[in-house]
């Protein structure tokens, strides 16, 4: 994920694409100001993947304190609030402290009391399995959680959006282990992340794991003494997949965009027919999405042969091929949605409860409702505001559509070799040396493939009741989001196997036409750039280097 590097292998399409690094790289010299509002896919890469600094406006910091003195007061009036004066999850009907009687304040017994509860509950939820996260991952999930605790809704002590904002532009990165979560708050795996801030886990810091507390020292960061909903607001939130999400998101974002220009190439290897992409086409069934691919694709191929009548070209084309501007307008679409659902999420928080400081009771309240008010103004409401069905269902369905482009890709690309559809030579062998050519890598093509139908298969579909029956639904997001980077990386095997193919056909097909083939200058670029990665095949040799360098050069593309 994101192993782009600057200079390496810069090439420009001409299309408008979903975020150029080099930009990322420049705006990372000025710090984000996070305000809880206007988060963005592109900061949470800019942040997360190139280390650009972040700050805390200081309006949204009035909202976290004013947030946090609500929480102390419920406190301190004994307010039964989940998570701060009883328990969580199934021991939410055990009170876990009580005020002093008569005091209106906030007594040493009473903090610490609360400070307790929460070092407990931080490590007793510290529960991961697997390999560690990498470090973007955990970086973008720190940076959502931040951005939420600008909201206010949280109810965390100041220090707590302090410390995460030292985490950050210090460059600690907390170790989190990738698996141990259902989807409904990451709650197993978010407490390492507390439980770091408290100095009782390990960190990477300038590559090395290294004890938190000794990092914390060595920068003069007191480590966070967590308290009254502190631990809660911490791990019990779903920003950690959301950040998750939203670098998987943007790395698919990469792909489509340079989908287009590959397809091109294909198209002019193939000798493929242009009017399924034509204007007057699209517009008589303009679905969403399908316009824009259509569009994009003449943009592709200005200037192209293929606008040329040709006696060998085909007057339909095998459906994968036609139908490729529908295939690309679908994941257009499912994109689309998965980066709207991500920015809500990461803009507005999951807590439960939640802490809305300004709330006002008015006179017509009824009695069930009334019972979460503090005085006649702030409330903290017991929410399902955890669920994370909304961005489950388009990641999922995100999944989904990529699955059917890996598909297509595939059948694409063996069509390639078969001469009745191309005029070319059989697995597109060099006439002068006739051999296998690219008769035995069809294999991984379909083996990835295959893998990719698999990992779509929805993730939201059902559960195992836990925590004494009472969570009872969940999402499983990291289990979508870890679908999402794999069948990403498996299609960018898919396009560098296809690209591949079509520049060799490019090439036969020249040897036929001469001067007659002429490509778009967009095609004409990739084909170039792509030339001085991968040599024209003319006797068998290994494919895996050219399919490994071919990978890097897709991924490198922008």
């Amino acid at each position: 994920m994101f192993r782009r590097q600057k200079g390496f292998l810069a090439f420009v399409v001409g299309l408008g694409v979903f975020f150029a690094l080099a930009g990322v790289v420049a705006a990372s010299e000025t710090p984000l100001v996070l305000t809880g509002k206007n988060l963005t896919i592109e900061d949470i890469v800019s942040v997360a993947v190139e280390g650009r600094k972040v700050a805390v406006s200081e309006e949204a910091m009035k909202n976290v304190s004013h947030s946090y003195d609500t929480v102390m007061k419920a406190a301190v009036e004994g307010m039964p609030v989940y998570g701060l004066t009883v328990g969580v999850g199934w021991n939410k009907d055990r009170p876990v402290f009580t005020t002093v009687e008569g005091k209106k304040v906030l007594s040493d017994e009473l903090l610490n009391m609360s400070k307790k509860f929460n070092i407990i509950s931080l490590r007793a939820h510290c529960a991961g399995v697997g390999s560690f996260l990498p470090v973007e991952v955990v970086r973008a999930g720190m940076l959502s959680r931040l951005n939420q605790f600008l909201t206010g809704i949280p109810g965390v002590q100041p220090y707590v959006v302090k410390i995460y904002e030292r985490y950050l532009n210090e460059g600690i990165t907390p170790l989190v282990p990738s698996k141990g979560t259902v989807g409904q708050a990451d709650i197993t795996l978010s407490s390492h992340i507390g439980l770091a801030m408290v100095g009782e886990w390990d960190v990477l810091y300038k590559g090395e794991r290294m004890p938190a507390l000794e990092v914390m020292k060595a920068l003069q960061i007191e480590p966070l003494v967590p308290v009254g909903k502190d631990f809660l607001s911490i791990l019990s939130t779903n920003a950690l997949a959301l950040g998750q999400a939203a670098l998987a998101v943007a790395e698919a974002g990469h792909f489509l965009e340079i989908s287009y220009p590959a397809f091109g190439l294909f198209l002019e290897g193939y000798n493929g027919n242009v009017a399924p992409f034509m204007k007057e086409v699209a517009e008589i069934r303009p679905f969403e999405g399908y316009v824009e691919a259509a569009e994009k694709m003449r943009k592709t191929l200005e200037g192209s042969y293929l606008y040329k009548p040709s006696e060998t070209r085909a007057m339909q084309d095998p459906l994968s091929i036609r139908s490729m501007a529908y295939t690309l307008g679908n994941v257009e679409v499912a994109l689309k949605r998965a980066r709207a659902a991500l920015i809500l999420a990461v803009n507005h928080t999951d807590d439960n409860p939640a802490v809305i400081w300004d709330a006002k009771k008015g006179k017509d309240r009824d009695p069930q409702t009334s019972r979460y008010f503090l005085g006649d103004e702030g409330a903290i409401f017991p929410t399902a505001n955890f669920e994370i069905l909304p961005v489950v269902r388009e990641l999922d369905s995100l999944n989904v559509a990529l699955a059917q482009m890996s598909n297509r890709l595939v059948m694409q690309t063996i069509r390639l070799e078969d001469p009745k559809f191309t005029n070319l030579t059989r697995f597109l062998s060099d006439p002068e040396n006739p051999g296998h050519a690219f008769g035995a890598i069809q294999k991984p093509l379909v083996e990835m493939d295959t893998e990719n139908r698999m990992l779509a298969a929805p993730t939201q579909l059902g559960a195992i009741a836990l925590a004494g029956n009472i969570e009872d639904t969940a999402g499983c997001t990291l289990i979508s989001v870890r679908s999402l980077e794999q069948i990403t990386e498996n299609l960018y095997g898919i396009l560098s196997l296809q690209l591949l193919h079509s520049t060799q056909a490019v090439d036969l097909r020249k040897s036929q036409m001469k001067d007659e083939l002429f490509m778009a200058e967009t095609t004409q670029k990739l084909y170039d750039a792509y030339r001085k990665v991968v040599p024209f095949v003319d006797q068998d040799r290994p494919f895996t280097k050219d399919i490994a360098e071919g990978i890097e050069f897709l991924k490198n593309m922008h």
